[in-house]
């Protein structure tokens, strides 16, 4: 007898590659897989409960010392389980008091299975004042740009006409619409939505409503649907929508951003958002934390650390910190110097939950994520 360690991705297919029997396969795969839940201010006599309710399946509850006698009312925790564990849970604590039963209604958000294929989502800036000066381009490129995207990899081409680094000013909708329209009409006319999905970097009516109207399927609003109108004109035509965080706006974003627990107010903010969209019969929503949009390093790297915690609203994660600033803060670098750091924090996106990869270097990243899930997908 030999053994060996090995890390499982997608379980089913190994223990269906083990030969084992059918009915076990979606058992053992509940089992093979391990969370950890923060649970932030619960009451002591729930803890009580839910430790003991844990231990007796075989799963855990790390509670401070203190909490067996009561010493303080509310308390941090964190559950410890399998997916079979909580679901077990899920169930168990529906009967019990202080607040257990809300626990248990979310338990099984937190271990539900979701399996989207990665997408790449390359970036056009038709405007000046983008931070990356390589991906702006003005309509004499546009067929030669949107082409080589297409041929490097990208499942989804946004387009934007207005900067959002940091500082910048919005302009007028009819200057904006004055500096996307020809590149519009000129996909239109040669019909590249039929090749590949098209994406309004846009939080303004008119431009939103040109677009949708001529072969562009999602909106990428920086605002998070914060203007009704863009709800109502994207539930028109059916659209894709991304809803992304930002605290403040791109003006004063940047200017000491400060959150009492940056995980639990994102949670909060796309939670109303979603219900908002979903008001306006928005069906397909993507969510994005939005990394540099209000936030210190800190923050960022909390949140791309913690990204998994979102998959519990059921919808897509996007990710789009390329070459940002985040990298130069952790490494000195010129933003031509970034993709290496860009590649890092993408893929471990991808580890973490996300499916579309919002970028400016398309080739790079294709080859990149092609290696990373070879790796990921050999059993």
């Amino acid at each position: 007898m030999q053994t060996y360690k090995i890390s499982l991705n997608d379980t089913k297919k190994f223990y269906e590659n083990l030969g084992c029997d059918s009915g076990g396969i979606s058992i053992l795969s509940k089992k093979s897989k391990l969370h950890t839940l923060y649970i932030k201010n619960i009451h002591v006599g729930a803890a009580n409960i839910l430790k003991q309710d844990a231990l007796s399946i075989g799963a855990d509850l790390a509670v401070p010392s203190g909490v067996i006698i009561a010493k303080d009312k509310f308390v941090d925790a964190v559950l410890i389980g399998t997916t079979k564990h909580f679901e077990t849970l899920s169930r168990k604590e529906l009967a019990q008091p202080f607040g257990l039963k809300e626990l248990a209604k979310t338990l099984k958000d937190y271990v539900k299975e979701q399996n989207y294929p990665t997408k790449i989502m390359g970036v056009l800036n038709a405007n000046e004042d983008s931070f990356f000066k390589n991906s702006r381009f003005d309509n004499s490129q546009a067929n030669l740009r949107i082409e080589q995207m297409i041929e490097d990899g990208a499942n989804i081409i946004d387009i934007g006409a207005v900067s959002s680094r940091p500082g910048s000013i919005a302009v007028p909708e009819d200057v904006e619409l004055q500096r996307i329209k020809d590149i519009v009409d000129t996909i239109y006319k040669n019909k590249y939505y039929e090749k590949v999905d098209f994406s309004i970097d846009s939080y303004a009516p008119k431009i939103i409503d040109y677009v949708l109207n001529h072969g562009f399927k999602i909106v990428n609003d920086i605002t998070g649907l914060e203007n009704d109108e863009v709800c109502k004109i994207a539930s028109k035509y059916d659209a894709q929508v991304v809803i992304m965080h930002m605290q403040n706006d791109p003006t004063s974003m940047q200017k000491e951003p400060f959150y009492e627990n940056v995980i639990l107010e994102i949670d909060e903010y796309l939670k109303n958002q979603i219900e908002k969209a979903q008001g306006f019969g928005i069906k397909n929503i993507v969510l994005d934390v939005g990394i540099g949009f209000g936030k210190t390093l800190e923050h960022n790297l909390l949140l791309l650390k913690n990204l998994e915690h979102f998959k519990h609203f059921g919808h897509e994660l996007l990710i789009g910190a390329s070459r940002k600033s985040m990298i130069d803060k952790i490494t000195p670098t010129l933003i031509e110097n970034r993709l290496a750091g860009t590649l890092a924090i993408h893929l471990e996106s991808i580890r973490n939950g996300a499916s579309i990869i919002r970028c400016h270097d398309v080739k790079e990243h294709f080859q990149a994520i092609k290696v990373f899930e070879a790796i990921n997908n050999i059993n």
